[in-house]
C-alpha cells in the first residue's frame, strides 16, 4: 500500500511485441516452435547423410554425382525430352523405357529448371530436397494429430533416418511421394474432402503406389459418411478425384503402345517386376537366411522382416484406419512383388506405420535414453543406405 493509503495494482497487460512473449507474438511463436522440431529433423538428416557420402564416397566419383545414380536419369530424360511413343527394343527384346515412370516429379523438375535456369539435374535435386523439408513439416503435423507431439518428432526422426532414407535426398520419388501421402492424411484427417482428393491425385500421378493413399481415402470418407449418415457431394468429388490419376495414367501408357497392360509389361521387361502374391520375397528369405553368406542380402532380408514385425505391431494398437490400409498396402505392394531385393527396403521408406511402435517405446524412455538410441538407430539407419548408395554395386 502506498504511503498516501492508496492501494497499489498491478499495471494492466498489453500486448509485447519486443520480447516475443505477448499474446501478439503467441502464434508466430507456437508457428515457429512446430516448424523448428521437423524442419530441424530433416536438416540433421540432410546433414548426416551427406557427411556419410563425403565419407564413404570413391574418389573416383564426384560427390553431385551421387544425388543423380540409377533411374535420376530417367527422371530427367523425361522432363528435358518427354515420353518415347511406344515400346522399346534391344536385340529384337522388349526393353523397359521411360514410361514405366510416372510424371509429377519430371513436370516439377522442368518448372524448376525452367523458372531457375538451373541444370536439369540440379533441378530433379532441389525438387527432391525442397519436398523432403516439406514433407518432414507435413508429417510431423499429421503425426501430431494421431498421436502426440513427443511420439511424432521421434516417430519423423525415425522416418528420416530410415534405412535407405537417403533416397528422400537424392532425384528419386520417395520425398514428393512422401510429402502428398502425409498431405494427403492430414486433410482426411481435418475432413477437408477435396484438398484430400487433389493430394491423393497428385500421388496418384507421383508412383503407382499412389493407389494406397487412394484406398486410404476411400476409407476415410466411409467412416466419415457412417458417422453422418450420408455422403456428400465434396465426399464423392473427392472420392472420384482421389482414384482417379494413378489409373488414368496407366490407360494413357495403354494406348500409348498400344497394350492394355503395357505399363506392366515394361515393369517387368526393364526391372523384372511383376506381381506374384510374394513367392519371391518368400524365396528370397529362405535362401538368404538358410545358405546367404554376404551381409547386404542378410542385411536386407532382416530388415524386411523388421518392417513387417513393426507393422503388425503398429495394428495391434488399432491405429487411425487410413493409415493402417495405407501403411498394409504399401508393405503388401513391397513384398507381393518380384523386383530386386535390394530395392525393397527404399520401397518401405514412405510406409510410415512401421516407425510408430518404436517411436512410442522412444517417448516412453527417459530423455536421455530415448536421445541415445536415436541417435544410435539413426546412425544405422543412414549409413546403411549410403553404403548401398556408394559402395554396395547395385546400389538402389
Amino acid at each position: 500500500m502506498r504511503p498516501d493509503g492508496v492501494r497499489r495494482t498491478a499495471p494492466a497487460a498489453g500486448p509485447v511485441t519486443a520480447t516475443g512473449s505477448g499474446p501478439t507474438a503467441g502464434p508466430v511463436g507456437r508457428w515457429l516452435r512446430a516448424l523448428r522440431v521437423p524442419l530441424g529433423i530433416a536438416a540433421g538428416s540432410a546433414l548426416l547423410h551427406c557427411l556419410l557420402l563425403l565419407w564413404l564416397d570413391s574418389p573416383s566419383e564426384s560427390f553431385a554425382s551421387r544425388f543423380h545414380v540409377w533411374d535420376a536419369q530417367f527422371y530427367v530424360q523425361i522432363a528435358q525430352s518427354g515420353y518415347p511413343h511406344g515400346y522399346t527394343y534391344a536385340n529384337g527384346q522388349l526393353t523397359g523405357n521411360n514410361l514405366a515412370f510416372f510424371p509429377l516429379y519430371p513436370l516439377l523438375i522442368r518448372i524448376v529448371h525452367t523458372v531457375s535456369g538451373l541444370a536439369w539435374g540440379t533441378s530433379a535435386v532441389v525438387v527432391a530436397w525442397l519436398c523432403a523439408f516439406a514433407a518432414a513439416v507435413v508429417l510431423h503435423r499429421l503425426l501430431r494429430e494421431l498421436v502426440s507431439e513427443r511420439v511424432a518428432g521421434f516417430a519423423v526422426a525415425l522416418v528420416f533416418c530410415q534405412p535407405m532414407a537417403v533416397s528422400l535426398w537424392i532425384a528419386y520419388t520417395e520425398s514428393l511421394f512422401l510429402l502428398l501421402v502425409a498431405a494427403s492424411l492430414l486433410a482426411m484427417r481435418k475432413e477437408s474432402w477435396l484438398w484430400a482428393g487433389l493430394f491423393s491425385c497428385l500421388a496418384g500421378l507421383t508412383r503407382s503406389t499412389g493407389i494406397a493413399v487412394s484406398a486410404a481415402l476411400v476409407v476415410a470418407v466411409l467412416l466419415a459418411a457412417r458417422r453422418e449418415r450420408r455422403l456428400s457431394l465434396r465426399m464423392a468429388a473427392a472420392t472420384v478425384l482421389g482414384c482417379v490419376a494413378m489409373p488414368a495414367y496407366l490407360g494413357w501408357v495403354g494406348l500409348r503402345v498400344g497394350h492394355l497392360n503395357g505399363w506392366s509389361h515394361l515393369q517387368s521387361a526393364g526391372w523384372g517386376t511383376a506381381w506374384d502374391w510374394g513367392s519371391s520375397t518368400v524365396d528370397f528369405l529362405s535362401s538368404t537366411l538358410q545358405s546367404g553368406d554376404g551381409w547386404v542380402p542378410v542385411s536386407v532380408a532382416f530388415v524386411l522382416i523388421g518392417y513387417t514385425v513393426a507393422c503388425a505391431a503398429a495394428l495391434l494398437e488399432r491405429p487411425w484406419p487410413p493409415l493402417a490400409v495405407y501403411g498394409v498396402l504399401i508393405l503388401a505392394a513391397t513384398l507381393g512383388q518380384s523386383n530386386y531385393y535390394h530395392s525393397k527396403p527404399r520401397l518401405l521408406v514412405p510406409v510410415l506405420l512401421a516407425v510408430l511402435p518404436l517411436a512410442s517405446a522412444l517417448a516412453r524412455a527417459r530423455r536421455v535414453n530415448g536421445l541415445l538410441a536415436l541417435g544410435g538407430i539413426a546412425f544405422f539407419g543412414c549409413w546403411f543406405g549410403v553404403y548401398m548408395l556408394t559402395v554396395w554395386p547395385y546400389a538402389i
